[in-house]
């Protein structure tokens, strides 16, 4: 009996070091950030909480740059001046491709509320607004968003 464990015992470890050599040269399951890793596992995922403080950031930027301290957005000719009220953090979206959607409510100099949509780019601490717009007045939307073909739209409020 003991003959036998002892024989055993050699063959396994006879085989152990070619085992572990295969298992190093194939492994069955690759792990995050693997000798090659996809695209996926590069990029930084971009969360709702990532484009909530872009959008909070590049206002408090922008205000901090004027001189009154407000943040400025152009509607019909005119310079809105601008206060944060609100990120409406329910409706902040990954529109793919890299590019991000945040909508914000807004207290102007004249006591109305404005409702601005924000489009951004780029990674998380490095969120790049790229377009502004007057999505609402006092609650009263100026366009309302349709999707065609899996893309988004203005179209005129009926």
């Amino acid at each position: 009996m003991i003959s036998r464990l002892i024989v055993a015992i050699a063959i396994a470890l006879f085989f152990s070091p070619a085992a572990l050599i295969v298992a190093q040269e194939h492994p069955e399951h690759p792990k995050k950030g693997a000798e090659h890793p996809t695209k996926s596992a590069e990029a930084k995922q971009v969360s709702t909480a990532d484009i909530s403080a872009g959008i909070k950031t590049n206002i408090e930027t922008q205000s901090k740059k004027s001189s009154d301290g407000k943040f400025h957005v152009k509607h019909e000719g005119q310079d809105l001046a601008l206060d944060l009220i609100r990120v409406h953090d329910d409706r902040l979206s990954d529109l793919g491709g890299g590019k991000y959607f945040a909508c914000v409510d807004m207290k102007a100099t004249d006591g109305k509320t404005y409702d601005i949509d924000f489009f951004l780019t780029g990674q998380p601490g490095k969120m790049k607004v790229t377009e502004t717009s007057v999505h609402k007045i006092d609650g009263k939307p100026l366009y309302n968003w349709k999707e065609e073909n899996g893309k988004w739209h203005k179209v005129p409020t009926s």
